[in-house]
Formats: structure tokens, sequence, C-alpha cells
């Protein structure tokens, strides 16, 4: 039975469940940054997912990067599966602006993480529930 990894669970916010991924909000309002986590136990590397799978990844992993370029009109998305620290299978769709505090550089690792006011993350979390609807 696929359980979240509890660091993913407390450092983020659910968005929505798609075909193969839960859909998570990184609650750190210093970039738009969502988190999606096949559902499959076990799984640590994309490689090692079904060709099905795979390929349900990148779309869905497609589908994020465009709803936050029309939410949030970035300069760049990034997106990357490290999986260094958790090791569960997840990847990451960061929005990103050549001014933010991180630019040109990765955010992961980049000052202490500033989570959303109450009413600002229930604002984000709302438009992007309704885009992933």
């Amino acid at each position: 039975m696929f359980k979240l990894h509890p660091v993913l669970e407390k450092d983020t916010v659910a968005v929505a469940s798609l075909a193969l991924s839960r859909v998570l909000l990184m609650n750190d309002a210093r970039f738009p940054w969502l988190i999606l986590v096949p559902q499959r136990e076990g799984m640590r590397e994309i490689h090692k997912l079904s060709r099905a799978d795979q390929t349900q990844l990148m779309t869905e992993a497609m589908r994020a990067s465009e709803i936050l370029e029309a939410l949030f009109a970035p300069d760049k998305i990034n997106i990357g599966a490290l999986g260094n620290l958790v090791e569960q299978l997840h990847v990451h769709v960061i929005a990103r602006f050549t001014t933010d505090a991180a630019w040109p550089g990765p955010v992961w690792g980049y000052g202490t993480a500033e989570p959303y006011a109450p009413d600002e993350l229930e604002r984000v979390r709302s438009r992007l529930v309704e885009d992933f609807g």
C-alpha cells in the first residue's frame, strides 16, 4: 500500500491525485513549487517504473509545468528528481524567476523555507486544485 514519505508530508500541502501521482505544493512561498509523487510503493528511480508509468509521469510533469506557467508566468520551469534526502521517488516542478533569491542556482539547500501565510497558502492551493481539477 502506498504511503507518502514523512518529510514530504511535513513540507507540503496536498493539491490533487492524478492517474499516477499525488500532486503536492511545497510550503515555501519563495518559489511556486510542485512535487509529483508516483503512487508506487518502494519506488526510488524513474527508470524502474514500468514504461507506461514513465510515460504517465512525464505527461503529468508537463501538465504541472503548464499549470505553473499559466498561473505564475515564470522565466523558466525546472524539473528534477534527486532523491538524495528523501528516497521515495518524487519529481520537483518549480517555477523560477530571474529575480528569485536562488537564481540562477538550484533551489535545493538555498536559505530557509518561508512558509506561505495561511490565507495565501489557501489561495494558491485553491487555484492549483481548480486547474488540476
